[in-house]
């Protein structure tokens, strides 16, 4: 058997491995572009194969593609969708403008794959053509952004979501379990009053939960689609009724409630439904670098540091020092934050280039998006898993600190002003002694006096 087999196409001749679905433009597009080795996640090629199924499927009920040659293409379609011939797709994620190749791609597989089903040799597209009947009444240009909108939307709602909501249970669970450890609050990285540590990581969980709404809320605005706004936005080459029709079918293979947008022109021209989900990643991805940061802090130590929580210890944190343990879950995190707000400035920067009807930068955009919601998806489960659920309190530093924390002069003011109670507070710290102990050395309050107004439970209102 030949190694090759030769295709045409507007440019001439193009050598393709005998045994490739993909064809010519594909080829030319792996030959053009050897840069990263890196290609769109299959997650992206399963749900452009929803959209070429959907549209064969419209086709064949407004009578405009033969129903065996429509048949043959939807079953090309569903091996795509059930993750079968990924290993086809391999156009680098830096390449010509649009996606052009990424469509062309799924355009050239559908089509000899089909070609295979109704008994013909790869190349023959007498039988099924790439352009002329996969991709019917399409352009990269409608086709690719829907693509983006609806692989981010299904990522967000089936990947990412759920794992956040995860991790703020997560977080809420130790909310509950630490609701009446009394501890430092810490403000401006001094000492502050008292509060619980309970009512610390009830911040984390409820800062999640908003995180959750917002992406949730921005992510509506994915649904909208310009399916059979072709090139420009005015539809053509496309029937009339296709494209309600087409995102009515998309609707029942995806689950995904999309819909047609009110107007194709801006949905073509501009990515900011894009724009808006990086910032959600963007602004996610801050939070947790703070929270990581936070717990790296609270479990520093484990002597010299704070040491008022202990991590779960997961592996050796050091080549020199026997015995070192890291807070390398949080690290992880905070390494994959970093991560995301670097893609967010580079879809940022890729939307500002968009030009006239089309943004050329479409394919870096998408991958980018894909690649921090998996990142983040990932992070946040093993973060959850391999540090959250096993925190625990060190209740004896934390009482240590308590004990020696000059803010409970706070307490004294309404006793003493504001003014006599800074001096205590400062006297403590000058002598290395506690509040409560320069209160007796003055004979200001008796022990059982001090007893009720230095109460830290009292004064973080726990009870």
């Amino acid at each position: 058997m030949p190694r090759y087999r030769k295709e045409r196409d507007v440019l001439g001749s193009v050598k393709v491995p005998t045994d490739a679905y993909y064809g010519s433009e594909t080829q030319r597009a792996i030959n053009n572009f050897p840069i990263s080795g890196i290609s769109l996640p299959n997650t992206f090629i399963r749900h452009y194969a929803m959209i070429k199924k959907a549209a064969a499927l419209t086709h064949i009920k407004f009578g405009k593609l033969e129903s065996k040659k429509g048949s043959a293409i939807v079953k090309a379609c569903n091996e795509l969708i059930a993750g079968m011939h990924a290993e086809q797709f391999t156009t680098d994620i830096y390449q010509a403008g649009a996606g052009t190749s990424v469509n062309m791609n799924l355009n050239e597989v559908i089509a000899n794959r089909a070609i295979e089903i109704l008994g013909g040799r790869k190349g023959n597209y007498k039988l099924v053509h790439p352009n002329d009947d996969v991709n019917m009444s399409q352009s990269t240009n409608d086709t690719f952004h829907a693509c983006i909108h609806l692989t981010v939307y299904d990522e967000l709602h089936n990947t990412l979501i759920p794992r956040l909501e995860r991790l703020q249970k997560a977080f809420f669970k130790k909310a509950m379990d630490f609701r009446n450890i009394v501890k430092i609050g810490r403000t401006h990285m001094q000492d502050a009053v008292p509060m619980t540590l309970g009512e610390e990581f009830s911040g984390y969980a409820s800062a999640l939960e908003r995180q959750i709404k917002s992406i949730k809320m921005i992510s509506d605005a994915l649904l909208d689609v310009s399916l059979g706004g072709t090139a420009v936005g005015t539809g053509i080459e496309a029937y009339k009724g296709y494209s309600k029709a087409v995102v009515k079918e998309l609707r029942k293979i995806s689950g995904v409630q999309l819909r047609s947008a009110h107007n194709f022109f801006d949905i073509q021209q501009n990515q900011i439904e894009e724009l808006w989900v990086s910032g959600a990643l963007r602004s996610l991805a801050t939070l947790l670098n703070k929270i990581s940061n936070d717990l790296r802090l609270l479990s520093s130590g484990p002597r010299s540091g704070l040491g008022e929580i202990t991590l779960p210890p997961v592996q050796p944190g050091s080549s020199i020092m026997p015995g070192k343990i890291n807070p390398s879950i949080p690290e992880m995190l905070i390494m994959v934050s970093l991560d995301v707000a670097g893609k967010d400035k580079e879809n940022e920067e890729g939307a500002l280039l968009g030009q006239l009807e089309l943004n050329v930068y479409m394919p870096i955009i998408a991958y980018n998006l894909l690649y921090s919601i998996e990142i983040l998806s990932k992070g946040v489960d093993v973060f959850r898993q391999k540090c959250v659920i096993g925190i625990k309190a060190n209740e004896e530093r934390i009482k240590q600190h308590i004990e020696e924390n000059l803010s409970l002069a706070t307490a004294l003011a309404p006793h003493i002003g504001y003014s006599r109670a800074a001096a205590i507070a400062r006297k403590a710290l000058k002598e290395n002694k506690t509040v409560r102990q320069v209160c007796l050395d003055q004979k200001l309050f008796t022990k059982e006096e001090l007893k009720k107004i230095l109460d830290s439970k009292a004064l973080a209102r726990v009870g």
